[in-house]
């Protein structure tokens, strides 16, 4: 870790072309601080986000523990440019935030130096062992909440025992989200304290986006299909299997009520739907943007709509929505009908399905879905969701699940599933007041 430091640096200038927050602050990387810490008399809270997901979950908690501890100060780090962008809305006078510290020896002690925290809060799989000893050698109790380790993680772990238990066994306590995650973490070492659930069903999405999506979903004729926080493979997978679509189409013959994926002449496989895709990353959209285009189709570009939405000349034939803004997941969600889990059709465990059902979307899975394994299985039960073997079977399924009392009885099913599995929230904010107290 201390010899890839310059590779570090290098790394992050690249990114910062894309994305110019990697390119700021760079020094806190490394432990190195331009301004001083003022005095606080309240205790100051350290909680660990990652990237934009954990920080916009981390809401909710922090919200909670404001609630009790009155004279808090909040210490919020980051891994990445867009969960530190989301952070910046959780902040009130007095707060901090900074990057998370590179994890080498020198680096996580100076950053334990000059915040000087009174408890670390990590999010679901932020274990770093430098940290975790740091913590531990200077007596700063660090605790793992909204805890979550998939079998593909705990075999990485296991190869790395010698490195893994000793981090997992330091933590001072660990909150697990479900008890599959509890055992696999037991097995590590981690002194699991309990079961509190998945802490993201509680942070509620973005009531005005919502409305807003739904209300530009009603101008359009056709139904809206999302592909979303798509990976890298999957976009092009899917522009293959819409360009067959087209070569598949019979020549002549009467319309059979169903046309192809992109609106043009009939198909007897395939409904009429209008497609969404909102890449995960959003150094890929511009990329995703280029590969659109070298299939033949148009894309029309959410940053370039108007305060009308799409609108009607957006619905063109062969034309694909590209979802190229942040935080507007819930408007995105708002607008489709249903949506495709990005991550889940090539091996990359999926991506959270939650805001979806809370937006009252049903989702299509692919089979990997290993990051979220209980939470796929649940809204499976639930009716929240569909999983099938591949894409194509994905897309060919859709004409089923569109029809008007399907869809209507998935869209019900999504919303008791996210409000079913609330209250994380505060069984999690009693957890961690209790563990400064003692």
């Amino acid at each position: 870790m201390w010899l890839a430091q310059p590779l570090l640096r290098r790394k992050l200038m690249r990114r910062s072309a894309m994305e110019p927050g990697y390119g700021q602050f760079i020094d806190e990387r490394f432990g190195r601080y331009a301004e001083p810490v003022a005095a606080h008399m309240g205790p100051t809270v350290w909680l660990h986000a990652v990237s934009l997901g954990e920080t916009r979950a981390v809401a909710v908690l922090v919200t909670a523990l404001r609630e009790r501890l009155p004279g808090m100060r909040l210490l919020l780090t980051h891994g990445t440019a867009t969960g530190r962008a989301e952070g910046v809305k959780l902040l009130q006078a007095g707060d901090l935030q900074a990057w998370q510290p590179w994890d080498t020896p020198g680096a996580v002690q100076r950053f334990l130096k000059h915040f000087k925290p009174d408890l670390g809060v990590l999010m679901e799989t932020e274990v770093w062992p430098n940290l975790v000893y740091g913590c531990q050698r200077l007596h700063v109790p660090l605790v793992l909440v909204n805890a979550r380790l998939s079998d593909k993680s705990l075999r990485q772990a296991q190869r790395l025992a010698w490195l893994a238990r000793p981090a997992f066994a330091a933590l001072t306590a660990v909150w697990a989200q479900t008890p599959q995650d509890a055992q696999r973490l037991q097995s590590l070492g981690a002194k699991v304290q309990g079961v509190t659930g998945n802490l993201k069903f509680d942070a509620a999405p973005n009531a005005g986006q919502l409305a807003q999506g739904q209300q530009w979903r009603a101008q359009l004729a056709r139904p809206v299909v999302m592909f979303a926080s798509s990976r890298e493979g999957e976009e092009l997978a899917l522009l293959q299997i819409l360009n067959q679509a087209r070569h598949l189409r019979p020549e002549g013959g009467p319309p059979t009520g169903a046309g192809d994926p992109v609106g043009a002449a009939p198909s007897p496989r395939w409904p009429a739907v209008q497609w969404l895709i909102v890449p995960r990353h959003p150094q890929r959209f511009d990329a995703v943007a280029t590969l659109i285009e070298s299939h033949g189709f148009a894309v029309q570009r959410r940053s370039r709509w108007g305060p009308g939405g799409p609108g009607a000349a957006a619905a063109e034939k062969s034309t694909l929505w590209l979802g190229d803004s942040l935080g507007e997941m819930a408007l995105y969600y708002g607008m489709a009908d249903v949506a495709l889990l990005g991550g889940s059709f090539e091996p990359l465990g999926g991506q959270n399905l939650i805001e979806a059902a809370a937006c009252g979307c049903p989702v299509v899975m692919g089979p990997h879905t290993f990051n979220f394994a209980e939470a796929a299985e649940q809204a499976l039960a639930a009716g929240a969701a569909l999983r099938v073997a591949d894409l194509g079977q994905a897309v060919n399924g859709l004409g089923a699940l569109l029809g008007a009392e399907t869809l209507a009885t998935a869209r019900q099913a999504a919303q008791r599933f996210a409000q079913s599995h609330q209250g994380a929230v505060q069984r999690l904010a009693d957890a961690v007041v209790r563990d400064l107290r003692d």
